[in-house]
């Protein structure tokens, strides 16, 4: 995925709902950074201590740091780690669950749900690649949750942790996310790199071989497609007739940029839909809806657009004229 524009530039049963295992932990580790401080300090409570699976091994009692916490929980994948984070952040793993549910489905998450903040599997714990890579692209935004899943190796008092992330020895520019196992789930990788200031995230799920399939997705999907803004903000991208008025025609503008991946044999087109024409008056800056950007006939995002000057309307000897003209020129 290309998190700029969104577009999936390489997708196999990406839709395909599957449990996720501790790549959970991106979710955890998100809602964390957004909602701490993370310089705050915690003492452990027994119910984080003993927590199966993969663990940074809290004892009880012990005071951490929340980003200590977050280096085990996205360096070890520290279950325990899960849990203390998420009984610091909202007091209960019901309250933390029901807060993951409420970011997935405001990031459009469509086929995600969470039971629990460390993705020990469950029935109704389950997401998919494509969501996976919505909430990777989202998570890199965030300079706290990016410097940690990042951070190869570091010291958290007298542990020593070392990211369980072999891409970041593996790939060139690679610097996150997320790795995942469960028996059932099988091995899972979220995986985020950078080349010439561009970020591509990739997702595997199920795949033995996710490290190499890593390397050669984003080798793929880096020599195969270019970031081009197709549209900058006051490019004009169409006409409009307009009815009633003078002049007799007016500007459409972009009110926004619009950048795309698009591949080396892709030819991008703009389409103005609508009749052509509109009714005087027309106000420059008015919302005049959208344009459509496409290719290979197909839709696949869309600009805001508005007017680019003013046309007022015709006088009555005018609009009688006016009104002749355009009958003639649409007949």
């Amino acid at each position: 995925m290309d998190p700029i524009s969104g577009r999936l530039l390489v997708n196999q049963n990406g839709s395909e709902e599957s449990l996720i295992a501790s790549t959970t932990k991106i979710m955890t580790a998100l809602l964390v950074c957004e909602r701490c401080n993370v310089l705050d300090q915690m003492r452990i409570p027994k119910e984080a201590v003993g927590i199966e699976g993969s663990s940074m091994y809290l004892r009880e009692g012990e005071k951490l740091s929340i980003q200590e916490l977050l280096y085990g929980l996205m360096l070890s994948s520290g279950n325990d780690a899960a849990v203390a984070l998420a009984l610091y952040c909202c007091g209960s793993i019901e309250e933390f669950s029901a807060l993951m549910n409420d970011k997935a489905r405001s990031l459009g998450m469509k086929q995600t749900h969470f039971e629990n903040p460390n993705g020990l599997d469950a029935k109704n714990h389950y997401s998919t690649a494509k969501d996976l890579a919505i909430l990777a692209s989202y998570a890199m935004d965030n300079p706290v949750f990016r410097q940690t899943v990042s951070t190869k190796t570091i010291a958290v008092g007298n542990r020593y942790l070392r990211n369980h992330n072999k891409l970041l020895w593996l790939y060139p520019g690679a610097d996150g996310v997320k790795t995942g196992y469960t028996k059932a789930a099988g091995r899972i990788l979220v995986s985020s790199a950078v080349k010439d200031h561009r970020r591509l995230v990739a997702v595997t799920i199920h795949d033995p071989d996710d490290w190499r399939d890593h390397c050669k997705l984003l080798d793929d999907s880096f020599s195969g497609f270019n970031l081009q803004r197709i549209v900058t903000m006051g490019d004009c991208v169409g006409y409009r007739e307009i009815a009633g008025g003078t002049p007799a025609r007016v500007s459409v503008l972009a009110a926004d940029n619009y950048v795309y991946s698009i591949a080396k044999d892709e030819s991008p087109q703009l389409l103005l839909p609508g009749s052509g024409f509109v009714y005087a008056p027309v106000t420059e800056g008015a919302d005049a809806g959208f344009a459509y950007v496409l290719i290979s006939g197909k839709a696949v995002g869309k600009i805001p657009v508005v007017y680019g000057k003013t046309r007022e309307m015709l006088q009555p000897e005018e609009e009688k004229s006016s009104r002749f003209l355009f009958w003639r020129k649409n007949k």
